[in-house]
């Protein structure tokens, strides 16, 4: 793919209204997004929506994130997005994403992404759905840009089961800053048990305001939520912020086992970039030095992987690239067949065992067990 973002022409004939059994699920290894829409939603916020190149539909569950591949100038940017669009309206997806000051995947997806660009993407993949945890009654409580898989479940509550009892806060610097005000009120109106609860943490000069201000407590709390315990929550934002909702949480009686946050894990520390010497039994590779050989089929390549090192670490040292943005077994973004040989792998759920048994592995937190072939 080349470097530069690709603009697609105009259409002849997209066959926009084909039924949904005439098409066949996404495939992030075979096809690219095709930019639909920006839309402006707050200060620096921007939603892009997304079709197939190849007119298929998207599977997800509500809460997931893909990862975007930016063909920037400099080199390729890999960067993870929750998707703000829900699964019940499959024919595209959306990403709300806001652009911080030293923010540089987005300020190039603001400045480059246009209707009709292409651009790659992984995914989706994540565990922060409220699909795996099916209650009768749920609190979403975000912060800024976190409002995003807030936004992607209750669309889906919406859509598919409007009776939901939903208490839904969500927190932001100023009153523009609410991401999403507007629909949410729209929402509140066809969903008789949703809830609404906004905070600011100051005033406006352009917008008036006459709701909560200030920070979410142990006061207020209790006020957009009084049955909190009983709920399922879920949480997102920046960390400071979650670890004060977590702290809240605790101190209030709440049964941890039913909080949930976003997450995308910590990167894995950096194996050692120079050889130990040792010869594990079994393991083929250069001999005397625990060194194992792996092979890159699709580049051509030859590769040592060192002692420690996984997969990925192999690759790079080989001049082989192979996309990843977490880093930690999560995203799934390093997801390669495997030819032949044998790895350990650690991850995150970033891979199905459905997928581990058809071979593939994921490249960031799979180390070789023995001479290793993938196709990369």
């Amino acid at each position: 793919m080349s470097h530069k973002v690709m603009q697609a022409g105009q259409p002849t004939d997209h066959h926009v209204y084909r039924h949904l059994d005439e098409m066949t699920p996404w495939n992030d290894r075979l096809q690219v997004l095709e930019v639909v829409s920006v839309t402006d939603e707050a200060p620096e916020v921007k939603t892009f929506t997304f079709r197939s190149d190849a007119q298929t539909w998207f599977k997800y569950k509500p809460g997931q994130f893909i990862t975007l591949d930016l063909p920037a100038d400099d080199g390729p940017l890999m960067r993870t997005y929750t998707l703000s669009s829900t699964p019940s309206r499959p024919f595209s997806i959306s990403v709300t994403v806001k652009a911080q000051p030293t923010s540089i995947g987005t300020r190039w997806m603001f400045q480059n992404l246009k209707p009709g660009s292409l651009v790659k993407a992984y995914g989706p993949a994540g565990h922060f759905t409220l699909f795996a945890h099916s209650a009768s009654k749920y609190l979403f409580i975000s912060a800024g840009s976190g409002i995003t898989p807030m936004m992607s479940m209750l669309r889906w509550l919406s859509d598919c089961a409007p009776g939901t009892d939903v208490a839904f806060v969500n927190c932001a610097r100023r009153p523009e800053e609410l991401i999403f005000r507007q629909e949410l009120e729209l929402l509140s109106h066809r969903m008789p048990a949703l809830s609404l609860g906004f905070i600011v943490h100051e005033r406006s000069l352009h917008k008036s305001w006459a709701g909560h201000l200030g920070r979410i407590d142990a006061v207020r709390l209790p006020l957009f939520a009084p049955d909190l315990l009983e709920r399922e929550v879920f949480c997102c934002g920046p960390e400071p912020f979650m670890q004060d909702i977590r702290d809240l949480l605790r101190d209030a009686g709440f049964d941890m086992a039913h909080y949930h946050q976003e997450s995308f894990g910590e990167p894995p520390k950096e194996a050692p970039t120079e050889p130990v010497v040792f010869t594990p039994d079994g393991v083929d590779g250069v001999e005397g030095t625990g060194v194992t050989a792996v092979s890159f089929t699709m580049s051509g390549v030859e590769g040592e992987c060192l002692p420690g090192q996984t997969v990925l670490q192999a690759a790079r040292a080989a001049g082989v690239r192979i996309p990843a943005a977490c880093e930690s077994g999560l995203c799934g973004t390093c997801k390669i067949l495997k030819l032949s040989g044998e790895v350990e792998i650690n991850h995150n759920g970033g891979i199905l065992d459905e997928e581990i048994e058809e071979g593939y592995i994921l490249a960031c937190c799979s180390r070789p067990l023995g001479k290793l072939e993938v196709e990369a």
